[in-house]
């Protein structure tokens, strides 16, 4: 009885794949074509199934970075800020409580950001990112102190 059903099976198998094959022959003969077809041409565009090529950026080769590029900007609060003098700096403090006093220029975020412009208030960072086209773009992020340090930094 075992043995019936394994020719039942092996003979159902071979039926199965002699029907296919005379399908895949009988679809392969066919060739469709479509009449107002337009020419595609990609010279000229990206592929859309590959990510943008990202320049690996300075920071990015190797060099061994600051503990301020090793922070988002978001992790990053303004405390205090000198602006009377004539190069104006401030203090930014990461989450553990460490300060860490930066100018304009400082190189500041993991990516690439660099100080601008510090103000009465706030610090002004710009960041260069790169967008799903593939091109480079510079974003502002400014970092503002709380409501209650500003207060306290306007008597």
């Amino acid at each position: 009885m075992r043995r019936i059903n394994w020719v039942v099976v092996a003979t159902l198998v071979v039926a199965s794949a002699i029907h296919v094959g005379q399908a895949v022959e009988a679809t392969s003969s066919r060739t469709f074509t479509v009449d107002n077809d337009v020419p595609y041409d990609p010279n000229g565009r990206r592929d859309p199934f590959r990510p943008p090529l990202v320049e690996p950026s300075v920071n990015n080769v190797g060099l061994e970075r600051t503990p301020l590029q090793r922070y988002e900007l978001g992790q990053l609060n303004l405390v205090a800020i000198i602006y009377d003098t004539g190069s104006p700096r401030a203090v930014v403090e990461d989450q553990a409580g460490l300060g860490y006093i930066v100018k304009v220029g400082t190189s500041i975020g993991v990516h690439g950001g660099v100080v601008r412009s510090i103000d009465r208030g706030r610090l002004m960072v710009e960041e260069e990112s790169v967008d799903f086209f593939g091109e480079r773009r510079s974003a502002e992020v400014v970092l503002e102190m709380a409501s209650g340090e500003r207060e306290r930094g306007n008597r």
